[in-house]
């Protein structure tokens, strides 16, 4: 067992940057907070390298709707931040109404570089019942 110490805090600038990234559906520097090696566990994923994180993300999100990123609070520590938000997602197709479901992503900074995150595990909606 381990215990670990987190500040409450605003979201930090290569969080930020990342989700910007997502929403606007460019998928370019934001994604050089990960680690070239890193790992990503969204629900399903099992993603392995930045670019593979990048490319994969770009794809599901290509498929059909817009997102936009709300940073509800922020939890630091210098090995794990943890991030609990919500997401609106406007589909493309008119028929298919809005969601904004909540989540919540862990992100494990890289030992060797603690400015990188090195494994990212993450958590979305549902978006129904």
């Amino acid at each position: 067992m381990s215990t670990k110490t987190f500040t409450k805090t605003t979201a930090p600038d290569w969080l930020l940057a990342m989700w910007k990234e997502i929403d606007d559906k460019t998928f370019g520097k934001g994604f050089d907070c990960f680690a070239e090696d890193a790992i990503c566990n969204l629900g399903v994923a099992d993603w392995h390298g930045r670019e593979a994180i990048r490319n994969n993300l770009r794809q599901f999100v290509d498929r059909g709707f817009t997102a936009l990123h709300d940073v509800v609070e922020f939890w630091d520590s210098p090995e794990l931040k943890i991030f609990h938000g919500k997401v609106a997602m406007r589909f493309d197709d008119p028929t298919i109404a809005a969601v904004r479901p909540t989540m919540v992503h862990f992100f494990y900074m890289d030992e060797k570089d603690p400015t990188k995150v090195k494994h990212w595990i993450g958590a979305v909606g549902p978006t129904g019942f």
